[in-house]
């Protein structure tokens, strides 16, 4: 290991966060100048680049936008509305006696429904099947939090999931999700009701950026694609079909660059969206499904609009 500063080597001694604002380049992370993407140190510090930055806690902001479709057997997608999304992280350093070092990445997230004709947040919406005008529940999801390391949890070294033409490299990464859904009962496996979804991430970037050593992020491109059950707020009761959702966009510069819907509904009505959580965060992820629940049971306060 290279030298690190005495309050990150620390920290990493007892495998926490480390406290430092700079994390430096392990042994074996680069090589000939460039991130060596060959060994699992090199790609541990890529993806962190891609993620968040290699300064410890410094705030990274990503933001997305596009369109949510239903889809029903036997009649044609509808369009629903727009959707536009933002994330905003940092990283702390971390290491694991078997998995040896990594980052614990902290975030919170939004998602706001849009109106496809005007690009007005939606405070309603008709619901085309049922007739009905409904309250629209935006997602605020706090905290968004996972930990990586240069080893697999099965102890072998990590690998560059992506593929490299030429300057340019892609990742993705699909995630499929099947858990018991907080709003139904106690007896899915015989009844249904267990959540059932997808999401599929690409990450889009220069080589040259993201093997640079003195660069602590890399600029990244970013696709989002989910197909899940209805949202709850729909109140479809049970009909067949799904809602999916297609968005394209980007880590931005700074906080500033989102857009100007964005900015003034977090400083309206999630003001704390401003920055990421700590990166000693100890809470389990936050979803949209139990986002929902929370605010029906009175846990949280459904901004006024």
């Amino acid at each position: 290991m290279k030298k690190l500063l005495l309050a990150a080597a620390a920290a990493l001694a007892l495998g926490g966060v480390a406290s430092a604002q700079t994390m430096t380049m392990p042994d074996g992370a680069v090589k000939d100048g460039v991130i060596d993407l060959t060994t699992p140190e090199g790609v541990m510090m890529a993806n962190r680049k891609v993620q968040c930055s290699t300064i410890d806690e410094k705030p990274i902001t990503y933001y997305w936008h596009g369109q949510a479709y239903s889809r029903r057997m036997g009649e044609r997608d509808k369009k629903l509305f727009d959707v536009e999304g933002m994330n905003i992280r940092q990283c702390g350093a971390v290491n694991d006696a078997e998995r040896g070092m990594g980052y614990k990445l902290v975030s919170r997230e939004i998602l706001l429904y849009k109106d496809s004709k005007t690009g007005e947040v939606l405070k309603t919406w008709d619901n085309p099947w049922t007739g009905e005008t409904l309250e629209v529940m935006h997602v605020a999801n706090d905290p968004v939090n996972f930990t990586s390391y240069m080893n697999n949890r099965d102890g072998s070294p990590g690998a560059f999931r992506g593929d490299i033409m030429g300057n340019h490299f892609q990742m993705n990464s699909t995630f499929p999700l099947w858990y018991p859904n907080p709003l139904a009962s106690d007896y899915q496996a015989e009844i249904g009701g267990t959540y059932h979804a997808t999401e599929m991430f690409n990450f889009l970037g220069r080589v040259d950026e993201l093997t640079d050593p003195t660069v602590d992020t890399a600029p990244i491109a970013v696709g989002w694609a989910r197909m899940s059950d209805w949202l709850p707020w729909m109140k479809m009761n049970g009909r067949e079909g799904i809602i999916y959702m297609h968005t394209a966009g980007l880590k931005l510069d700074s906080f500033d660059d989102l857009s100007d819907t964005m900015k003034a509904e977090i400083a309206m009505h999630y003001p704390k969206y401003t920055a990421p959580p700590p990166v000693s965060d100890p809470r389990k992820n936050m979803t949209s499904w139990k986002y929902y629940k929370a605010v029906r049971e009175g846990e949280e306060i459904l901004p006024e609009r």
